[in-house]
């Protein structure tokens, strides 16, 4: 299980992304302000940080600089509420992997997550063996003995988000925010009803 530090002043948000994290099967670790964030990451050593711009303690442009300073590659994706280009352009050049602006949906954020744990994964190319059908995540192709088989790309995301969840319950709700997106299926719910 892959673990994510969220380190955000805001204990609303904190939490929900928390929640949303253990959801689709992460590890989150919390913390509320810069320094214990920052301290937490180089004792954690999580998959993913999450860091708020503008913290109590020490900011997210210190974490920035010091993690990188200290030669720690995890991942960084910076949350903040303002969106100036030249704070997105110091904080990629400082370290940072990614930017997100706040409000954002957690969709989208789950997708950056994804994206840029696939993106630094030791392993980069992961491919997925099962009875005789081998799955290659990264190219986004399914074979059996050898032979593609063609999916749609709802069929594709249903399988593997199955065969990246084996032994856990899934429920509805996740399978729908996970494959379709919930929002698509509101649309459509609301769609019949009139």
């Amino acid at each position: 299980m892959q673990t994510i530090l969220v380190i955000d002043d805001d204990e609303s948000l904190r939490d929900t992304i928390g929640v949303m994290l253990e959801q689709e099967g992460f590890r989150a670790e919390l913390a509320s302000d810069g320094r214990s964030g920052y301290d937490r990451a180089l004792l954690l050593k999580p998959d993913l940080l999450l860091v708020d711009l503008r913290l109590p303690g020490m900011s997210g442009v210190e974490i920035c600089r010091q993690l990188r300073g200290a030669r720690v590659k995890t991942p960084i994706i910076v949350l903040s509420a303002v969106g100036d280009e030249v704070d997105k352009v110091l904080l990629l050049e400082i370290g940072a992997d990614d930017y997100v602006v706040k409000p954002f949906g957690s969709r989208e954020l789950l997708a950056r997550i994804r994206a840029l744990l696939r993106r630094t994964a030791p392993d980069a190319r992961q491919v997925i063996h099962f009875a005789d059908t081998e799955v290659d995540l990264e190219r986004r192709v399914v074979t059996r003995r050898g032979e593609e088989l063609k999916f749609t790309p709802a069929e594709y995301n249903l399988l593997t988000y199955f065969l990246q969840n084996p032994d856990r319950p899934l429920t509805r709700d996740m399978i729908l925010n996970s494959v379709w997106g919930y929002e698509s299926f509101q649309i459509r719910a609301r769609s019949m009803r009139t």
